[in-house]
């Protein structure tokens, strides 16, 4: 029988936006996971307590849903004129692996305040009251994201009184910049990989039907909620207990995944489920949150619901965000039309919490569509620090 002692590894567990993640210092981490590989992959799956067949998490950090299931390593930056390296894993529930193919921009605001806590960023910047700006470099993706953290007596402020759907208690508000946000190093810079603002895209067993796929923030699929049946008011309820709808919209996933060059073959899909994601669009219509929330038409410029890591996202990935408000920035885009069209340079949608403004600067050079940044604004808390501890044997 086993009997190896557990590990104490130093973890702060943080909230940013409507995530939850293990952080971790890159030099607090085991020698063996302080590179990239395998032992890293197996510490953080045993952390959050991965892979489950329960899909429950009782015997780790994980919260057994796509938001909770995440883990961040911070380090001081390499890169000129940044304070912080950010790399993002997302682990998943139920299967034996680690995603690194994309950012997450929730916790893009967690990165942000634990940057300060950890003292990566120099103290003379940082005032005794006012804002610090954070300079995170996104190693997942190599993009450059600005965090604006209030700072209270030299601290940063956790309490306030922004409120944002999905997360139940009010915080401090952290706007985040996301500079230059398109082309995930993948697709040679293009916004959008296939050249065109839509597309026809052809799903096997399912059908044919506008798309745009478009690259800023993390790639997006995004497609009209009535051409696939929905409304656009969809709660989670409504599609995560239907197993035939999640299999069809992992196949438009996957379609589209091919059509943006992410993947080569459908197969690859199975390993890739956190890029890219899928979103389906609606014009404005009245519906009642998760929360009970009246939702009205009137507030909100359009609706979107999207899934990570194969289910329907219980408010919206801050990545995802961004790529909504880069497409509702350009003419055009199915995004933009759901919108109400013409040009637009912030929008205030609607998802199954509630509502979410954003913003983006998108101009069209040489006839190619450019974005310079997008922002929004998030909050973040420390929800408990110290050590986690795992199993010697686990990793």
């Amino acid at each position: 029988m086993s009997n190896v002692p557990q590990v104490k590894v130093p973890a702060t567990y943080l909230r940013g936006g409507t995530s939850k993640g293990v952080f971790f210092r890159l030099e607090d981490l085991p020698a063996s996971a302080q590179v990239p590989g395998k032992a890293r992959d197996k510490l953080f799956q045993r952390v959050i307590g991965s892979p489950d067949p329960y899909a429950a998490h009782i015997d780790g950090m994980g919260g057994a849903t796509s938001s909770t299931s995440k883990c961040v390593i911070l380090s001081k930056s390499t890169k000129p004129d940044h304070d912080v390296d950010y790399l993002y894993g997302q682990i998943s529930i139920d299967k034996d692996f680690v995603d690194w193919s994309g950012n997450c921009g929730n916790l893009s605001t967690g990165a942000g305040a634990f940057a300060i806590h950890a003292g990566y960023v120099d103290k003379s910047r940082i005032p005794d009251n006012g804002v610090c700006t954070v300079r995170i470099w996104q190693a997942n993706i190599s993009k450059t994201i600005i965090a604006h953290v209030p700072i209270t007596h030299g601290q940063v402020q956790e309490t306030g009184d922004f409120e944002l759907d999905g997360v139940t208690f009010p915080a401090a508000e952290i706007v985040l910049e996301f500079l230059d946000p398109s082309d995930e190093g993948e697709d040679g810079g293009s916004l959008f990989p296939t050249g065109n603002l839509v597309d026809q895209l052809e799903v096997p067993e399912v059908g044919t039907f506008p798309a745009t796929m478009i690259t800023a923030g993390i790639p997006t699929v995004f497609v009209n909620a009535e051409d696939i049946g929905y409304t656009g008011t969809e709660l989670r309820e409504a599609i995560n207990t239907d197993a035939k709808a999640l299999a069809r919209l992992e196949k438009i996933r996957v379609a589209g995944a091919l059509r943006m060059g992410l993947i080569k073959t459908p197969e690859e899909a199975l390993t890739r489920q956190h890029t890219p994601k899928i979103a389906f669009v609606s014009k404005p219509k009245d519906y009642k949150s998760a929360s009970g929330k009246q939702i009205n038409a009137a507030d909100v410029d359009l609706l979107v619901r999207a899934l990570s890591m194969g289910k329907l996202h219980h408010a919206m990935m801050g990545t995802a965000a961004v790529a909504i408000g880069t497409a509702a920035a350009i003419p055009g885009t199915l995004v933009n039309l759901a919108a109400g069209g013409g040009e637009r340079t912030a929008v205030t949608f609607g998802h199954p919490s509630g509502t979410l403004r954003v913003g983006a600067e998108a101009k069209l050079e040489n006839g190619e569509w450019k974005v310079t940044k997008a922002i929004m604004s998030r909050s973040a808390r420390i929800l408990m620090e110290g050590w986690v501890r795992v199993p010697g044997d686990a990793f």
